[in-house]
């Protein structure tokens, strides 16, 4: 029960910004929260670039933790967990892409009049999509073009622009629907 009111006590201080409460945090939960990391990763840099966003999180909004959900450790160890899924999904979205993509390779048999046909396609869909992108608001445009133009993930655009990751999620989001009915609706 004792670090149970040590852990709110130093979320308390905490949330007044005092740096050795962090530090007190991060030396009680640091090996916990790699551990838990590695084990959802299964590598050594994503787990400790993992414990690393999660501790950022935690000192940046401190007030994300409500006592009446669950202990500290539960919330601090969950946020971990869920940062963990959430890059090894990304991980594997990525591996998946490059993988399609190295297997680009035409067909012996297929006709070459269909990649010409397919290159004007795509020339045009590309000029549709500039198009889109330049009716968006610019905080919403600002955010696609770091991920897809600049290949920053949510986190490092959150980092960059000082705003929540909610936020960078929030306005991707939004962008990518306008864009959708946007690109429906063009000829």
């Amino acid at each position: 029960m004792q670090d149970l009111a040590d852990d709110l006590e130093l979320h308390r201080r905490l949330l007044a910004g005092d740096r050795a409460a962090f530090d007190e945090i991060y030396r009680r939960y640091a090996a916990q929260a790699y551990g838990l990391a590695y084990r959802v990763t299964g590598q050594q840099v994503l787990a400790q670039d993992v414990v690393h966003d999660a501790f950022l999180a935690l000192w940046r909004a401190p007030e994300a933790f409500d006592e009446r959900r669950g202990s500290f450790r539960t919330f601090f160890l969950s946020m971990v967990h869920h940062r963990g899924v959430d890059l090894v999904r990304r991980e594997q979205r990525l591996r998946n892409r490059t993988e399609k993509a190295a297997n680009l390779e035409p067909l012996a048999d297929e006709d070459p009049a269909d990649a010409v046909a397919e290159a004007g396609y795509l020339g045009v869909r590309r000029k549709e999509v500039r198009e889109a992108l330049t009716e968006l608001p610019a905080a919403q445009r600002q955010v696609l073009e770091m991920a897809y133009f600049d290949g920053k993930t949510q986190v490092q655009i959150a980092e960059e622009l000082h705003i929540p990751l909610g936020t960078v999620k929030t306005r991707t989001l939004a962008a990518m629907r306008k864009l959708r009915v946007a690109l429906e609706e063009a000829p």
